[in-house]
């Protein structure tokens, strides 16, 4: 009645918490599949215990009973199942990663099967995720047909039994979104990270069953998706590199059937990030151009400014020292625009401190690949730049004051100054003590690693002992 698994049966420990979930024994589970299979005409299908624990442990059951378990964890759970969720394989499973179509309705769709398995994946496995991420070619070639999607329209099918959704619900969904991008700023991702995938799979569910006029619609599938981009983001700094992924390219998805293009480009710099931290320097900077041109015509001074202190950043990471000047002196110009008041609320955070910040570490950045005078002077620049967002930073912001304090650090190590890249570790690790974020964690190691030319000198001795006791 089933096969091994390709992996040599290593326990699905996704069928086991679903099972839990639905509070079915192994008992129960086998009946209620044999009631299924009954129920479809299946005939000859009659699994007992035994069968449930080989599936349990990794044995993948023959079609249709993938199906059949489905169907039966669906009716105990109350939440519709495909076998993708409960790890087994499926005929037509949910479109997902980079080349989901961009097509109407798909978003939607895509949204539910991940949440549902994102709200009850362990990742006591997946330290590896990040080699699982797409990557060049993969990644870029679907998204560039972002630039030219289209919206689609949002009016609801009849007969739903949901009911009605109106402008209050929105705003309540916008409302939740603003207070997970504060607990993110404040206590770093991991923290809440499911919560906000559970938050999601609420939301999407009211585009799935409820009824709603085309403009309500539109702006409930544009909420769902910045809520979505909260969501990722928070899988990101937690270093679930490859949920992550997913849940920011089916948000872009979302937010184009919106016909929001400026949301859009806000979940481009979220992936060009990710893709920079990943060390993916070329795609970063790939999507910060897709960024620009899919949204030229809807950018606002804030999301213009940030994505060409973005493009100065990776510009300097990959050498290109002039363009990396020229793209900060364009974010500079591009912020004396910006109107309070007047800006998207996924754009609040990128204030005077964040954008000091992010030309201040292109300065850092271009300073390690300078000699002599040229590099002081743009390390000088750095630190100025880098201080400025120190002072101006919200108390709240406390995982942006992190990095902040390691960018002075790494700074001063690139002219060994090591008195002060010692200094600014030490308030480093005393904001790391106080959040969980994975990024920051990665940011300390590589300054571990940065110290060691520096490993006979005291201050540097301490630094590096001070980063392997908190991070190591």
């Amino acid at each position: 009645m089933g096969r091994p698994r390709l992996d040599q049966r290593d326990p699905n420990e996704q069928l086991v918490q679903w099972q839990a979930q639905a509070g079915m024994s192994n008992a129960a589970l086998a009946r209620a599949v044999t009631k299924q299979a009954k129920a479809q005409g299946h005939s000859g299908i009659h699994p007992d215990e035994s069968s449930v624990r080989r599936w349990r442990n990794g044995e993948v059951p023959r079609h249709p009973v993938p199906q059949l378990i489905a169907d039966a964890i669906s009716e105990r759970a109350g939440i519709s199942l495909s076998p993708t969720d409960l790890g087994l394989p499926d005929c037509s499973p949910a479109p997902q990663g980079t080349g989901l179509p961009w097509q109407p309705g798909t978003s939607v769709q895509a949204l539910l099967h991940l949440t549902r398995s994102e709200v009850m994946r362990t990742h006591t496995r997946n330290s590896d995720s990040a080699a699982h991420v797409h990557k060049g070619s993969a990644l870029l070639d679907p998204l560039h047909r972002w630039a030219t999607a289209t919206s689609s329209p949002m009016t609801a099918p009849v007969g739903r039994t949901g009911g009605q959704i109106g402008a209050a619900d929105v705003e309540g969904i916008r409302a939740v979104t603003a207070m997970y991008r504060d607990v993110d700023n404040r206590h770093g991702g991991a923290l809440s990270r499911k919560a906000v995938v559970a938050q999601l799979n609420d939301a999407v569910s009211l585009l799935n069953t409820c009824t709603y006029t085309e403009a309500t619609g539109r702006e409930l599938l544009s909420a769902v998706a910045d809520l979505g981009s909260v969501a990722g983001w928070m899988s990101f700094d937690a270093g679930h590199h490859s949920s992550a992924q997913e849940l920011f390219i089916t948000s872009l998805h979302a937010a184009t059937e919106a016909g929001d293009k400026a949301l859009g480009a806000h979940i481009l710099q979220c992936m060009a990030r990710q893709m920079s931290h990943l060390e993916r320097y070329e795609d970063a900077l790939a999507l910060v151009d897709l960024a620009q041109y899919g949204a030229r015509r809807r950018l606002s001074p804030a999301t213009a400014s940030m994505l060409a202190s973005l493009e100065a950043r990776f510009q300097a990471i990959l050498g290109n020292l002039t363009d990396s000047e020229a793209a900060a002196g364009r974010a500079e110009d591009a912020f004396t625009g910006i109107v309070p008041g007047n800006e998207p609320t996924h754009m609040t955070f990128f204030d005077t401190a964040e954008l000091s910040a992010t030309i201040g570490v292109a300065h850092q950045i271009s300073a390690r690949h300078s000699q002599g005078t040229d590099r002081t002077r743009r390390a000088e620049a750095g630190v100025r730049l880098i201080q400025q967002a120190l002072e101006a930073r919200p108390q709240h912001r406390v995982r942006s004051k992190a990095f902040d304090h390691l960018a002075l650090a790494r700074t001063h190590l690139t002219v060994g100054e090591l008195e002060g890249a010692h200094q600014e570790t030490i308030h480093a690790l005393e904001l790391f003590g106080t959040i969980n974020s994975r990024r920051v964690g990665d940011r300390l190691t590589e300054l571990h690693d940065e110290a060691l030319p520096y490993a006979t000198s005291a201050p540097a001795i301490d630094l590096r002992e001070r980063i392997a006791h908190a991070v190591m």
